[in-house]
């Protein structure tokens, strides 16, 4: 059971520094990830990537066109915890400025995140998320 609430403690952490990612300030989200060469990130915003700089990196950039954002909802689909690994399929709604703009626009994004136990508490090993959208029919099928 000690996995399962220091894994729920760290999800609890995810929220709040989210929403600071999405204002341009990305410390908070980066201390969530694991810093080992064999953490993996594949965000919207660029090719995957693999290693703590590299990752550290794309977390910056991605933050960096963001600001005055916020975080809507976050509905958690599936999550499974074992005491080696634990992964979280879920929908991530928020809203942010991009670039320049005044505009504020919603994001909606399906994510995956793996995690596993490290020295300092359980980290995020491997992200990936790209954008939620309608359902895709393949060519030629009937509805």
């Amino acid at each position: 059971m000690a996995a399962e609430e220091d894994f729920n403690q760290l999800i609890a952490q995810y929220q709040p520094a989210l929403g600071e990612f999405m204002q341009g300030k990305p410390e908070r989200m980066k201390q969530l990830f694991s810093h080992q060469e064999t953490v993996t990130l594949a965000n919207p915003l660029g090719p995957p990537v693999r290693g703590w700089m590299p990752v550290a990196g794309a977390i910056d950039y991605a933050s960096s066109m963001f600001h005055d954002g916020e975080v809507t909802t976050i509905e958690i689909v599936a999550k499974e915890i074992t005491p080696q690994l634990a992964y979280i399929v879920q929908i991530e709604r928020t809203q942010a400025k991009l670039g320049g703009s005044d505009q504020l626009t919603p994001y909606a994004l399906r994510v995956t995140m793996i995690y596993r136990p490290e020295a300092e508490g359980w980290k995020i090993v491997h992200r990936h998320a790209d954008p939620l959208s309608t359902p895709w029919q393949a060519q030629g099928q009937h509805s």
